[in-house]
């Protein structure tokens, strides 16, 4: 579903739609819009001032991001912390919900992260593959994020591609599948299985050192 700000005649009652969270002025949106946004569940994301609405995701990318969150901060160094879908303006209009960043630490600041992290990861479903490799693959290194991570949670053939960023593009620096580990040296040194961000049962705890 896709929005833009539009001028309304009669007022709507909250809980039969969203549109009270949105401003009334026939505009497009602005980052500081999607501060309003409400606690429904579903993720907010804003491109050039449109707003683009998506389910929450499924237990099984849930599953994948969790997992991979909990081992990125337990191998974080005192220099970094590692945050679980934040949302992240990188323009006025542009703002982006990651599945995982890992930003420089520092004060906790009100709102929606402005400064860039050093790392991306999207955990990618069926309908957001093509985005997560083309469109925000692009919106990310425009904004100088340096690491970009691509998690393909298949049950069958789970992978992890990883891009570092050269100028204004991202090179591929690893494609990881299946039982095979990443050895990753930045930001931070880690080393993640693709097979046990999917697997049944706790194996993948043994990754957590």
């Amino acid at each position: 579903m896709s929005v833009m700000a539009e001028s309304r005649q009669q007022p709507v009652e909250r809980g039969s739609d969203v549109s009270w969270a949105w401003p009334d002025e026939d505009r497009p949106l602005v980052a500081d819009d999607l501060l309003r946004q409400p606690d429904d569940n579903l993720r907010y994301e804003l491109v050039d001032g449109i707003l683009q609405v998506t389910p929450a995701p499924n237990n099984h990318h849930q599953r994948a991001a969790t997992r991979l969150t909990t081992i990125l901060d337990v191998a974080c160094p005192d220099e970094f912390e590692v945050l679980s879908g934040p949302g992240v303006n990188l323009a006025h209009d542009l703002h982006r919900i990651p599945d995982i960043v890992v930003i420089r630490s520092g004060p906790a600041r009100l709102g929606f992260l402005t400064e860039r992290p050093v790392l991306a990861v999207e955990v990618a479903s069926q309908s957001t593959r093509k985005l997560d490799r083309t469109t925000k693959k692009r919106e990310y290194a425009a904004f100088g994020i340096d690491h970009y991570w691509i998690v393909i949670p298949d049950r069958d053939r789970p992978s992890i591609t990883a891009f570092r960023r050269n100028g204004k593009k991202y090179e591929q620096v690893a494609l990881v599948a299946g039982s095979e580990t990443f050895h990753a040296t930045e930001p931070f040194a880690v080393g993640i299985v693709p097979a046990l961000l999917v697997a049944d049962g706790r194996a993948w705890r043994s990754l957590l050192h």
